[in-house]
């Protein structure tokens, strides 16, 4: 669930708005589409590093991740992104040497946006595990722009409790900072820390990051365009970015099934911020996720997330079923 899930909404919006789920945006000229029957014989060669418990563990509520998938979809994927931060660092040293210049290569950044329940944070963890496995990037660490939301306190004074993930809900300056000192190569980075049980930024906690090989940035609005044309954006900052789509009906049922899944698990936790919906039924929960989903996240996806779509340098496609079902890669 985003931060944004579980702000109150109308309960009677039962419907689901409907918006263009084609792919005009990515245009052959810019992307090859790749078929999954195509993309999984990438895999062919590559050991499986991961475990069944392990791919267990590593996915969200309600994603259908199997030992399959990630053998005929993740692995290749985690292999291509080694091998664009191997290049990229190369590059770098080359560059250094032709500059007669100490080589200062820094982190390869890598972004992953898409919709809110739409499988993107299960992905992002599964490719800080794949990655670090290559040899070229044992050391891969995840951040969430979750920790850059700014605190409910500063939320409710500036009117936007209600807007919670939308671009403005966060502190983009301090985003960006985080990102410069991480690519300035800079010993230590910090990101604050957000804790989805209490559905706020923790005060005096923060997530460290120590100069790895590769970072992952995991957010709906990572691909986001600078707010003024002279601003830095977050994705400036990226070496690869990766969007997680999906066709927005598949994602409204993905998102009513994980709100009805937290109500059984998170939600029942009586230090839950959400505790109040443990006791909902059926009929009540499903009417309460299509309220929030209509009044706060199907707005946000239609405005903000998917226009970014274009910018990714990879596109994940899920089915149905939450399987990816194509691959469009933007080429070089």
């Amino acid at each position: 669930m985003s931060a944004a899930a579980a702000i109150p909404g109308d309960d009677s919006a039962a419907t689901v708005a409907e918006i263009d789920d084609g792919d005009s945006d990515l245009s052959p000229a810019l992307y090859r589409e790749i078929g999954r029957a195509e993309w999984s014989r990438l895999s062919g060669g590559l050991t499986q590093p991961l475990s069944e418990t392990e791919v267990v563990q590593l996915r969200g509520l309600g994603d259908r991740l199997d030992l399959a998938e990630v053998r005929e979809v993740y692995l290749p994927l985690s292999r291509l992104l080694s091998l664009y931060a191997t290049a990229t660092k190369r590059l770098g040293a080359d560059t250094a040497g032709f500059l007669q210049e100490p080589d200062t290569t820094t982190p390869f950044v890598i972004g992953v946006a898409g919709s809110v329940a739409v499988g993107k944070s299960t992905i992002a963890r599964l490719l800080r595990e794949l990655v670090s496995r290559w040899p070229g990037t044992p050391r891969v660490e995840l951040v969430t722009t979750d920790g850059f939301l700014y605190p409910n306190a500063e939320l409710e004074r500036r009117g936007l409790m209600g807007r919670k993930g939308f671009p403005e809900s966060y502190d983009r300056r301090a985003l960006v900072q985080f990102l410069t000192d991480v690519k300035s190569g800079a010993a230590e980075a910090h990101a604050p820390f957000y804790s989805h049980l209490r559905y706020d930024i923790v005060p005096d906690a923060h997530v460290t990051v120590r100069r790895p090989d590769v970072v992952i940035v995991e957010g709906l609005n990572v691909l986001q365009p600078p707010p003024q044309p002279n601003d830095v954006a977050v994705s400036d900052l990226f070496d690869f970015s990766i969007y997680v789509d999906a066709a927005t009906e598949h994602i409204t049922q993905w998102y009513v099934e994980r709100f009805l899944a937290l109500r059984r698990a998170a939600f029942a936790n009586p230090t839950s911020y959400f505790k109040v919906f443990a006791e909902l039924t059926d009929e009540e929960a499903v009417s309460m996720a299509l309220g929030f989903w209509n009044d706060i996240n199907l707005p946000n996806l239609e405005e903000n997330v998917k226009p970014t779509r274009h910018r990714a340098t990879l596109v994940l496609h899920k089915a149905a079923d939450h399987a990816v079902e194509r691959v469009l890669l933007r080429k070089l």
